[in-house]
C-alpha cells in the first residue's frame, strides 16, 4: 500500500478474483491459469488467492472484505475485472458444469440454424447471452453483491462489446445489460470500464 501511494496510485484494478477453472488445454499440459479469466463462481472470491483457511468459504469472503476495507482506509479504490462474456463450459463439446445444464438456450448464444452448437464471439468457445432477462438479472445481482457485500468500488468488464450484440451478432441500439447497469442507482455511480 505504501508503494502504491508513493506512486500516486488512487485505484487498484484487480484481475478477476471470482472462482474460476483452468482451461482443459492448460490442465493437460500441467499448467495453471493464474489470470482468472474463466469464471464459474460469480459470487465468490477464488480461495486460491486467500491466505486464510481456503476450505472455509466464509473465511475467504471475510479476508477479501478486510482487504478492501484496508485499501479504503488508505484512500484507495478497488475495481474488479469481471468476466461475464464467456464461461469455462466452453463450446458444445465442453463440460456441463452449471449454466448449460440449467438452460443452455437461455444462458448461451446459439446459432439459429443449429441450436446444438455454441456461438463463439469471445474466442473461448461460448458467449454468455446477456440479452436474456434472467441472465442480465444474474449479472446485475452479481455486480450488486460485490458492491454491497464485498465493498468494491467499480468494475472493468472483460470483452464488454458482446453485451451489445443481438442474436445475429449485430450491434443493438438499446442492449439490455448496458441499459440495466445505467438504470441501476447502485451501479451507475461506480467506476465502470468497458473493454471494447
Amino acid at each position: 500500500i505504501t508503494h502504491f501511494k508513493s506512486l500516486g496510485v488512487t485505484t487498484l484494478e484487480l484481475l478477476p478474483v471470482h472462482y474460476h477453472l483452468d482451461e482443459p488445454h492448460l490442465h493437460d499440459k500441467g499448467l495453471v491459469n493464474y489470470w482468472g479469466y474463466n469464471t464459474l463462481g460469480f459470487f465468490c472470491p477464488d480461495p486460491r488467492y486467500a491466505a486464510c483457511d481456503r476450505g472455509d468459504p466464509s473465511a475467504v469472503a471475510d479476508e477479501f472484505r478486510a482487504m478492501v476495507a484496508t485499501l479504503h482506509d488508505h484512500g484507495l479504490e478497488v475495481v474488479l475485472d469481471v468476466v461475464f462474456n464467456h464461461t469455462p463450459e466452453g463450446s458444445e463439446i465442453g463440460p456441463t458444469l452449471s449454466f448449460r445444464g440449467l438452460d443452455n438456450a437461455a444462458w448461451y448464444r446459439l446459432p439459429h440454424d443449429d441450436r446444438s452448437r455454441s456461438e463463439n464471439w469471445t474466442g473461448c468457445g461460448n458467449t454468455v447471452n446477456v440479452a436474456h432477462p434472467r441472465v442480465a438479472q444474474f449479472v446485475l445481482d452479481s455486480l450488486r453483491f460485490w458492491v454491497h457485500e464485498m465493498g468494491v468500488d467499480g468494475f472493468r468488464f472483460d470483452l464488454a462489446s458482446v453485451f451489445a450484440r443481438d442474436e445475429n451478432g449485430n450491434v443493438m441500439a438499446n442492449p439490455l445489460l448496458p441499459w440495466s447497469i445505467e438504470l441501476s442507482r447502485v451501479l451507475i455511480e461506480r467506476p465502470l470500464i468497458a473493454e471494447a
